[in-house]
């Protein structure tokens, strides 16, 4: 019996053609594989000098919340997000606040880009002032984007395999700075991991709350549910493993940097500390290598995400959660939502005179862990309405990873904590407004 045409486009969806180790390559390609490199100097610093212990700390967390980010991706496969899992397990409205805060961390993004790149950009020309640079680089990835023009997955790829020669570079020069070490003893080896005269809990987990920033991206899997390959398998250990590739990769990278900067030292400038250690390791060279490559990584990050953010807030007016004229308005000529991206441009470029990159990192920071901790909640809850006492080992993670990031979001800095729970009240009062006076269907006179 022949098949109509209504039921063959029924059956129509995405090809599922993405295996196991495609779904961890792209989880790297999201996060970048040196992303503990442009946090380096602010981790130094928070943590006095323990870095590596941040980022493992950091690790034992996102593991916990990665494996509650797989179970929600089994029962929710289709548009997999932090927002759909806590509105959808625990109340509405809790998951509006939750995407609201989600909101803060696309928009904090191409901040802290721009404000890294024009750093970076100093270092080549450094007569060229900061101010003048940020505007530079605001502008670049405004007008970038007001234009249509997107990095594709290829170019992406690319420079992923080209970041990982870098990070084989920077290797290869700290072993070799290291086997001409003089008497190196016992104690230099373990003093990124612990050092008894820096060491101070407060500080340990203030400098992981802001750790936490080099696993971000890694729930972006969970969107890929529909093209995977036995998606109820594959996804949840692809988001597992990303984040401990991540995790072992970033500590090696943030382990002999450590060994080769002295302790104690000041970084000529600490938004780009690792670009000074390479130079202290490899010379002029590998310092402009470095360098260049990671300014060129920030440049793509800092378009992709304002574009993200803008598409973002595009849902959001569509949806009617924000003035949907200008919030949901797309430019004929290139099908984007000009308005968005120039807002957000204007956003950047403000933020950057205002605003370090450290506590530009801990505002995203702030509205990424407040998305985790309600996922292990959905999570939590999930199992103990559907099992119980069956489900009690992935209950017990889930609670782990609640509490372990709670612990983190409170240890956010101050100034942090205040700025992004204004965020979230500007969040809800812009829901109860909504509420009050937008008339829902049936409800005209």
């Amino acid at each position: 019996m022949a098949t109509s045409p209504q039921s063959q486009s029924e059956t129509i969806g995405l090809k599922r053609t993405l295996r196991f180790r495609d779904l961890v390559l792209y989880g790297i390609i999201l996060i970048q594989p040196t992303a503990p490199m442009p946090v380096f100097g602010v981790l130094y610093t928070e943590s006095r000098g323990h870095v590596v212990a941040v980022i493992l700390l950091a690790m034992v967390a996102m593991l916990f919340t990665s494996v509650s980010y797989g179970r929600m991706a089994r029962v929710y496969p289709h548009g997999g997000s932090a927002f759909l899992y806590v509105g959808k397990e625990i109340h509405p409205s809790l998951g509006y606040i939750t995407g609201w805060c989600l909101v803060l961390d696309y928009v904090i993004n191409p901040l802290i880009c721009v404000i890294w790149c024009s750093r970076a950009a100093m270092n080549f020309l450094p007569e060229i002032p900061y101010v003048v640079w940020a505007i530079f680089f605001a502008l670049l990835f405004t007008i970038l984007n007001c234009n249509g023009v997107e990095t594709s997955a290829r170019i992406n790829a690319g420079m992923a395999a080209a970041l990982g020669v870098v990070i084989v570079l920077v290797l290869i020069a700290s072993v070799r700075w290291i086997l001409h070490m003089a008497h190196p003893t016992a104690a230099i080896f373990l003093d990124p991991l612990y050092n008894r005269a820096s060491f101070n809990s407060g500080a340990l987990l203030h400098g992981t709350s802001i750790a936490v920033l080099t696993y971000i991206g890694f729930d972006g899997i969970s969107t890929l549910t529909d093209e995977a390959k036995d998606p109820a398998r594959s996804v949840p250990r692809a988001i597992v493993l990303t984040c401990l590739i991540t995790g072992i990769l970033a500590s090696i990278e943030v382990y002999f940097a450590q060994l080769v900067w002295p302790r104690g030292a000041a970084f000529p400038d600490i938004t780009t500390a690792y670009v000074h250690v390479s130079g202290r390791m490899g010379g002029p060279i590998l310092l402009a290598i470095v360098n260049a490559s990671l300014l060129l990584a920030n440049m793509g990050s800092g378009m992709a995400s304002q574009l993200g953010a803008a598409r973002l807030l595009y849902a959001m007016g569509q949806d009617g959660a924000i003035p949907r004229r200008f919030f949901g308005a797309v430019s004929l000529r290139n099908r984007i939502p000009r308005n968005n991206v120039l807002l957000i441009g204007a956003v950047c470029l403000a933020g950057a005179m205002i605003l370090n990159f450290d506590l530009g990192a801990e505002l995203l920071n702030y509205g990424a862990l407040l998305a985790f901790i309600g996922v292990n909640l959905s999570s939590l809850l999930r199992g103990w309405r559907h099992g119980r006492w069956s489900q009690l080992v992935p209950m017990l993670i889930s609670l782990a990873g609640m509490f372990t990031c709670a612990v983190l979001w409170w240890n956010l800095s101050p100034k942090a904590k205040v700025v992004g729970t204004c965020w979230a009240i500007a969040g809800i009062l812009l829901w109860l407004a909504r509420r009050r006076y937008t008339v829902l269907p049936g409800e005209a006179a």
